[in-house]
């Protein structure tokens, strides 16, 4: 095996590979072997009465690298088709997670896109981000990863997932998701319609290569396009971009917001980053919506978790979730692209 020295843990093969051309595809080799064992694990959770499942470190260390692989092959503004189900804020609430899925459909029965921000604050955001990244490595062309501003060494260091890593496995652990959140995409256009991000707008996008143009693997700067569209929010008030009161990045007013999608020729921004009561909220005369998944956030605030379903017709849908019920919002359709 050359370079390749083989190992056997917990009855799983493991292989160390140097850095070298055939990496990649002894990796890929390897992982596949545990994939589907690793997802069925996942899904089983909230049936099993588990606080925490006992996930393999090694397994774990090996999905992050090729993930990350998997992040690099893709480019920094996905372009992606309908129909599609959106997803917000996720915050380690993995019984959630779980909970849209199973109503929703695993992939590849459903396609999904996430706004990010899968860790910190919730019990369970191992689980949580391992199941996302698992299905990203089997299903890419039907799971697509933004990224949130908690993926980020800065943040969720001090948020959550570091101690849960740190209590759970290792410091080694965290900085290799760590490496892996350094790789995702951070923007998407569905059906060259609806733009996509965690954040919002920024006076600094000029142009959609702007974003093509961000290098990888990179941290989260303190300002700049890529804070932005991981950090800014939408104001109410205000017109025009104003400094934010989270004191990263700026507001943005409704006035933007039309600009932007008059320059682009977008019908909708959709984003997640703010706890919304119903789990999804318009803004701007139904030009930009909010989503937020994490029904009763915290175990504090007392709102709704909703995804955004979006069908080949730009027709879009809301999915409710809250602690004791399901509901479906069929939107009427308007605008360009029937949005």
């Amino acid at each position: 095996m050359g370079a390749a020295e083989e190992k056997r843990e917990a009855g799983v093969n493991l292989i160390a590979v140097e850095s070298s051309d055939s990496f990649k595809k002894l990796l890929a080799t390897e992982i596949k072997l545990n994939l589907n064992e690793l997802i069925s694990k996942l899904r089983a959770f909230r049936t099993s009465k588990l606080q925490r499942l006992p996930l393999n470190e090694p397994d774990l260390l090996n999905l992050c690298n090729l993930a990350r692989e998997t992040f690099l092959e893709q480019p920094m503004l996905l372009e992606i088709s309908a129909p599609l189900r959106v997803v917000g804020d996720i915050h380690g609430q993995f019984s959630d997670l779980l909970k849209i899925m199973e109503h929703i459909g695993f992939p590849p029965i459903a396609n999904y896109l996430f706004l990010g921000d899968y860790v910190d604050r919730g019990k369970n955001s191992v689980e949580t981000i391992t199941l996302l990244l698992a299905l990203k490595v089997k299903y890419p062309r039907h799971v697509h990863l933004l990224r949130g501003n908690h993926e980020s060494q800065a943040i969720n260091r001090v948020y959550g997932f570091f101690d849960e890593c740190k209590r759970r496995y290792t410091i080694k652990l965290w900085k290799t998701f760590v490496d892996c959140y350094n790789c995702m995409p951070v923007a998407a256009v569905v059906s060259n319609r609806i733009f996509c991000c965690h954040g919002g707008l920024s006076s600094r996008l000029n142009h959609m290569n702007d974003i093509k143009s961000l290098t990888r693997p990179t941290e989260v700067p303190d300002e700049g396009l890529l804070c932005d569209l991981l950090w800014s929010d939408p104001d109410r008030i205000g017109f025009g971009f104003s400094p934010s009161d989270r004191g990263v990045s700026f507001l943005f007013g409704r006035d933007v917001i039309e600009k932007f999608l008059q320059k682009f020729d977008f019908d909708l921004v959709c984003r997640a980053h703010q706890v919304v009561e119903d789990g999804y909220e318009f803004f701007a005369k139904r030009q930009l919506v909010t989503l937020f998944s994490a029904p009763n956030y915290c175990g504090v605030y007392d709102n709704a978790g909703a995804s955004m379903g979006i069908d080949k017709d730009l027709v879009i849908t809301f999915d409710v979730l809250r602690p004791s019920e399901h509901r479906k919002v069929r939107m009427p359709s308007h605008g360009k692209g029937h949005i």
